[in-house]
């Protein structure tokens, strides 16, 4: 047998890094087919339940049933009768988590309800995965729609449009009730909100085809700094922006059931969006199940979740 030269050695080693990046680049832009858990796996099935429960705790009156499929698929049933899939048993990339969602996707990665200090990765963006038709059900169907379910909100110098369904424009009349005396007590609070940038704008994301926040209109941005968006700045640019942001102004939007863009690795800093669904998530169930106590454990001394938790109990275990 020939020894191998070094050129020969230099050359099958090229052949393997080659390989190696195109099976990650391919893995990216190709769905597979991942299994569909029943509940003899109990982290997943303590998982789906949770997220199912923040879902019913964040829209209520929206999601009147469950269903569960001989196949072990677990649908969410709105009021309009449209069937929400769990999981559609797809293996995605980021941005095809995006732009085809199922509820597990936008549960996926958890939203971090403590301060950070550094930007987050680029692919952490926990609360930017939107199930639209949720979003159509709750908010509505159509620009026209939409805009009928306009009210003004006062930010202190000016009224704002923002959507009433589901206690949107309640949440953001909060924010401004504590944040003003904050605001004017603080110049720099002050210049982190005001003026603000807009709020309901029917409108695409940029870049994409799909509907933002905005055109739901259940998001607001702040005063916009030049740093503020991930398109526009660097990550040193926004690293530095994050540091200087005052993160009084942050919580209260959180208390609210408010996502803050400054927490995605694709930074918006000046981004606030109505989700209460995954603020719940980060509240309740940040970390994962502990096997042998209940999927809920810690609401038992909340009479709302508790009804919905045997409510989901009684459909799910039943089927």
């Amino acid at each position: 047998m020939r020894p191998f030269s070094k050129r020969r050695i230099a050359v099958a080693l090229m052949i393997i890094i080659n390989m190696f990046f195109f099976g990650i680049l391919l893995g990216n832009k190709t769905s597979t087919t991942k299994p569909i858990y029943a509940s003899n796996d109990p982290i997943y099935d303590a998982v789906m339940k949770r997220d199912i429960l923040c879902l019913m705790l964040a829209y209520p009156g929206y999601i009147t049933d469950l269903e569960k499929t001989l196949e072990g698929k677990v649908y969410v049933i709105l009021k309009s009768g449209k069937k929400l899939l769990y999981d559609d048993g797809k293996e995605k990339n980021t941005w095809q988590k995006s732009g085809n969602p199922d509820i597990q996707d936008m549960f996926e990665q958890i939203y971090p309800l403590n301060e950070i200090k550094e930007l987050l990765p680029n692919y952490y963006n926990p609360g930017i995965v939107r199930i639209y038709p949720l979003l159509h059900e709750v908010y509505g169907k159509n620009k026209k729609e939409i805009s009928n379910n306009m009210v003004k909100v006062s930010i202190g110098y000016r009224f704002v449009e923002f959507n009433k369904n589901n206690g949107a424009a309640d949440a953001l009349k909060s924010v401004i009730k504590e944040l003003l005396p904050l605001a004017r007590q603080s110049h720099k609070i002050y210049a982190a909100c005001f003026p603000s940038s807009g709020t309901f704008n029917y409108r695409l994301i940029a870049g994409t085809s799909r509907l933002s926040a905005h055109a739901f209109g259940i998001a607001i941005d702040l005063n916009n700094n030049k740093y503020d968006y991930w398109r526009y700045a660097t990550r040193e640019q926004g690293q530095k922006r994050l540091e200087s942001y005052p993160q009084e102004v942050v919580r209260i939007f959180e208390k609210y059931g408010f996502v803050w863009g400054g927490k995605w690795g694709n930074f918006d800093i000046m981004h606030y969006e109505y989700r209460p669904e995954i603020i719940l998530k980060a509240r309740y169930f940040a970390d994962q199940p502990i096997p042998g106590l209940p999927w809920y454990d810690g609401l038992q001394d909340n009479p709302e979740a508790m009804e919905y938790v045997w409510f989901i109990e009684q459909t799910l275990n039943n089927n």
